[in-house]
């Protein structure tokens, strides 16, 4: 038996309560997870913006070392240490054979698919985002799980499996922030401390965060931001103001709500690239005239996991942190333990904190 937070019903408040997990089947591995990011996807899962079976352990930002393999494993052992990968790409259907894995139709397939137990009732446990990393232990398709190249701490690496690989290819991947280039990042949380250090990465000229807290200054300027805006009805103008009258070239919106989409949008010169990694909701609608799309000649593009291949992004990031580029410590605002889920959650709707990070010691 293993500790676990369950999230009984969609709304529900989760429960933290033993669960028997089975030993890994073929094509599976077992890992003990050493952390465990709280990102707001979580947060989108319990309270139904987001699908997902119930009940369910959440969480799908983690890293932890390998226990156990089930037969036909090859790519990782006993005692490797390992990033878990929410989205393994199948590599066989359409999306991923036009080159684009983020997309890959069968990532979420784990999702639906009981993989264990509670312990006082024996009631079947999905997998939150097919990798349930809010439980001391879970178990994984091996595609899920991605070698952690050496010269990153374990804790800390977990931070890789959602924020900073999003973060990052937000950046690289799907924005293709050019150097000397200006930037508006909306929403200072766990990814938009990542696209800030990704865009200092790129030798970004002028990086303006916005957020809706003026205590997120400080970090938001640790990260890589030149100049921080808080959210009001008037952002666009504010950062018209501060690049001269033409608006940033590019934004990148962590957020995901209606106004800081249009804001972002706004906030873009002509000719710019607005990017938009927050999660809505599918009632929240942005609107946007016939003539100022035309007017304005932007670009308005989604972005999913950051556009990434994280088996091919994770080695690239590894030697960020390794050559002190990239600061993994730097964004993590709370470590806290499984009974401080709740309070993490309450937090990110109070827009407080960057990313809290479950210690599991």
């Amino acid at each position: 038996m293993v500790r676990a937070a369950v999230l009984p019903a969609v709304g529900a408040p989760l429960e933290i309560t033993e669960i028997d997990l089975p030993d890994p089947g073929p094509g599976q591995v077992r890992v003990r997870l050493a952390a465990a990011g709280v990102c707001h996807s979580d947060l989108s899962l319990s309270n139904g913006t987001l699908r997902q079976p119930v009940p369910a352990v959440l969480g799908h930002e983690g890293a932890g070392t390998v226990t156990a393999v089930g037969d036909g494993v090859t790519g990782v052992v006993p005692g490797d240490r390992v990033v878990l990968n929410w989205a393994p790409s199948c590599g066989s259907c359409h999306l991923c054979g036009l080159g684009e894995p983020w997309l890959c139709s069968n990532a979420a397939a784990a999702t639906t698919q009981p993989y264990a137990r509670r312990s006082s009732d024996g009631a079947e446990l999905y997998p939150g985002l097919g990798t349930a990393v809010f439980a001391e232990e879970t178990v994984v398709a091996a595609g899920a799980v991605l070698p952690l190249p050496d010269g990153v701490p374990l804790s800390e690496a977990a931070l890789l499996g959602c924020a900073v690989l999003t973060g990052y290819g937000a950046v690289h991947h799907a924005t293709r922030l050019r150097a000397g280039e200006s930037v508006a990042v909306f929403g200072v949380g766990g990814v938009g401390l990542a696209v800030l250090q990704a865009a200092r990465i790129a030798g970004a000229g002028q990086v303006i965060a916005v957020d809706v807290s003026d205590a997120k200054e400080e970090l938001a300027r640790s990260a890589g931001a030149t100049e921080f805006v808080i959210a009001s009805e008037t952002t666009a103008k504010r950062i018209r103001a501060l690049t001269g009258g033409h608006g940033t070239d590019a934004a990148i919106e962590c957020v995901g709500r209606a106004e800081t989409i249009r804001a972002a949008w706004s906030g873009t010169r002509r000719g710019g690239r607005t990017t938009v990694v927050g999660i809505g909701g599918a009632a929240d609608q942005v609107s946007f005239s016939a003539l100022e799309l035309f007017h304005f000649g932007r670009t308005l593009s989604g972005c999913v996991y950051g556009n990434s291949d994280p088996a091919a992004d994770l080695p690239v990031l590894a030697d960020h942190v390794r050559a002190g580029r990239l600061d993994l410590a730097a964004m993590v605002t709370d470590r806290i333990g499984l009974d401080d889920i709740p309070a993490a959650f309450d937090a990110m709707l109070a827009g407080r904190g960057g990313r809290a990070l479950i210690d599991f010691g």
